[in-house]
């Protein structure tokens, strides 16, 4: 493995954010060899072939070896992460599995049986026996096997029901897992890794995951026991013509193992290749203005292919390696029948075997068929849904961005003491700042688009840690305190917002469950001026919202996202350009009823409205990551600096 391909490794692990300036022609573009068209001739094609595989199979190496320490995102869990994983959530539901195997054991046992009645009855009758006894025996012999073909639809279906019962179970329990993963993701982490590798992971591998847990263990089990039945019979049939049984299962086991071995490596480059692609078009999507603007639609479109042939490689990989398992499952499922053909063939003519018993072995062979399949597919399925699941565990491993304490701030004091921070390293996009708040202060944040503003906003609310420096309230680290319990001292309100499925009152008290009555929700609603619609609304605070609901605009959605500011209490507020999706007029009465409403509280207001600027009590001009002017409206006009000049702009 080259350094190139260590390199193109680690490209599909790394988002597509230098791509903006190197474009898809560079390190990570795919190897020429494996774009050029295939010849036509066989023996070309064959060669062709075979060195492309193992150049794919080179690239999955890489990715897979990237994906084990990724310089930037989201980690890959190893595979005994993964075995625990799934090992906890079967023993949760042990009776479950238990009752899965003894049903499929029994319904397994009652199909071993038929063959040898049949073979049996083949015996008597080239035995010579004849007449109303033989017509006796062979009447209550097919009542037997009705019976016995009674039972055993009964257990394969009892089985059914507990497979699906189980394997829903998991899948379910399995969700929540992800999801509470999810939740626990440090923003920090969350916003350093691609979009689209976490979509990725929670669309694409939950899927696989499911599909894994749903289907393919529990058939993977019933297929294990119906073959281990099934070969027991065979043995007690007539070991000769086991023979063959076992040369077949030796290379299928060869097989197997040849294809885990590799496939691993494959899924897993495979998954990042489509977390790639699905980064790149989100962000092309998303900035589709500037696209436009910059004239960058050709390099993007050149993007977007080179991801989507960089995903079709490695499913090339994974499907060759799929071709090559199915061949020899399809060898498998025909090689014994002819072997059992020439054994007992020559077993009969030596006296070894009965007509019965190559009858019984025929028709175990036929039954082994299904198990066999069941069994590879699944083998399949598993090592997809593995991958994924691996993937999916790799959220749960990302560490916690802060360690907490059992100190508790002593006041409403917040200060913030030589904070330097970057977003990455050696390039530092604050240098040295420092801020005292004192408590029931109003703090302006100005400066223009890219000086730091909401990146300091960011670090008071504790959201980031500085690089170097403190932010402290009441004496304490804000990094070192519990989240619930930094929520109600620093609470951060960006132009970013959501609304839940959901009601009105559901979606205001989300950020503090207990306060549960009506008052407190129309105290919120009428402290953000949003009484008034929401009074209008067929159901009021009943009414159902998001996703498929009643839609609302997105100055109402914004002040859903205030009014849970307001339930939420905290004695500091970072409000980041909070009212920036309402029109000027009503922003600025919904920040005029804020702060009648949020007096004595301390409030740091980054925006690029001046009109906030000019009610504060002091006004902090960030340019280039530094303060470099604090003070009051009045103080920093007449100080003829940045602020009078960015003033003057806005209101000229």
């Amino acid at each position: 493995m080259n350094q190139q391909e260590l390199v193109q490794g680690d490209a599909l692990f790394e988002g597509s954010a230098q791509t903006w300036v190197d474009g898809p022609d560079q390190a990570d573009a795919l190897p020429q060899e494996l774009l050029a068209a295939p010849a036509l001739r066989f023996w070309p094609l064959l060669k062709g072939f075979t060195s492309r595989h193992r150049r794919r199979a080179s690239l999955a190496a890489a990715g897979y070896q990237a994906s084990r320490h990724p310089k930037r995102g989201l980690p890959i869990a190893e595979n005994s992460t993964v075995s625990r994983f799934i090992g906890r959530m079967i023993k949760e539901r042990h009776w479950l599995a238990f009752g899965l195997i003894v049903a499929n054991c029994l319904a397994a046992i009652t199909g071993a049986i038929m063959p040898q009645l049949l073979g049996s009855m083949i015996d008597r009758v080239a035995a010579g026996h004849s007449g109303d006894q033989l017509m006796a025996w062979v009447t209550g012999l097919c009542a037997v096997v009705l019976g016995l073909m009674l039972v055993q639809g009964i257990l394969t279906f009892l089985a059914r029901r507990l497979a699906a019962i189980f394997g829903q179970g998991m899948v379910a329990a399995g969700r929540e897992y992800v999801i509470r993963a999810v939740l626990k993701l440090p923003l920090s982490k969350v916003e350093t890794a691609s979009t689209g590798d976490l979509v990725t992971r929670v669309t694409r591998d939950v899927g696989n995951m499911g599909a894994m847990v749903r289907w393919a263990m529990p058939t993977f089990v019933i297929g294990v026991v119906s073959l281990v039945v099934t070969l027991i019979g065979i043995f007690v049939n007539s070991w000769w013509l086991a023979l063959p049984l076992v040369l077949t299962l030796a290379v299928m086991t060869w097989a197997v193992r040849d294809y885990l071995r590799v496939a691993p490596a494959g899924y897993i480059t495979e998954g990042a290749a489509y977390s790639r692609l699905n980064t790149s078009l989100t962000e092309t999507v998303e900035g589709a203005r500037s696209v436009e603007a910059l004239g960058l639609g050709r390099r993007r479109l050149d993007l977007t292919d080179n991801d989507i042939e960089s995903a079709s490689q490695m499913e090339r990989y994974t499907m060759a390696l799929r071709a090559k398992l199915f061949t020899w499952q399809g060898l498998a499922g025909q090689l014994p029948m002819a072997a059992v053909a020439i054994m007992g063939f020559i077993g009969y003519s030596q006296g070894w075997v009965t007509l019965g018993q190559i009858t019984a072995a025929t028709v175990y062979l036929q039954q082994m068929n299904g198990p066999i399949d069941r069994i590879i597919m699944t083998v399949n399925q598993m090592q997809i849904g593995v991958s994924s699941t691996s993937r999916l565990l790799g959220i749960a491993a990302v560490p916690a961005d802060r360690q907490t304490s059992d100190q508790r701030p002593a006041d409403q004091h917040l200060v913030g003491r030589d904070l330097t921070f970057a977003y990455r390293p050696g390039r530092d996009v604050l240098h040295d700042v420092s801020l005292d708040l004192r408590p029931g202060e109003r703090l302006a944040v100005v400066g223009p688009s890219g000086s730091g503003k909401s990146t300091l906003g960011r670090l008071l609310a504790g959201i980031n840690a500085p690089r170097q420096g403190v932010v402290e309230v009441g004496g304490v680290d804000v990094m070192t305190l519990p989240l619930q319990q930094l929520r109600t001292e620093v609470a951060l309100v960006t132009q970013e917002h959501h609304v839940f499925v959901g009601t009105i009152r559901d979606n205001v008290i989300l950020a503090r469950e207990d306060a549960t009555s009506d008052e407190a929700v129309w105290q919120a609603l009428t402290a953000v001026e949003a009484d008034g619609w929401v009074s209008r609304m067929p159901d009021g605070l009943d009414t159902m919202i998001g996703s498929g609901r009643t839609a609302l605009t997105p100055g109402q959605a914004q002040q859903v996202a205030l009014a849970r500011l307001v339930i939420a209490d905290p004695h500091t507020l970072v409000l980041d350009e909070a009212t920036s999706l309402i029109d000027p007029t009503t922003a600025r009465e919904v920040e005029g009823s804020m702060s009648s409403l949020l007096g004595g509280r301390t409030v740091v207001a980054i925006a690029h409205r001046l009109h906030t600027a000019h009610d504060a009590d002091r006004i902090a001009v960030v340019i280039d990551g530094r303060i470099a002017e604090l003070g009051s409206h009045d103080e920093l006009l007449a100080l003829g600096g940045e602020y009078a000049k960015l003033w003057m702009a806005w209101t000229s």
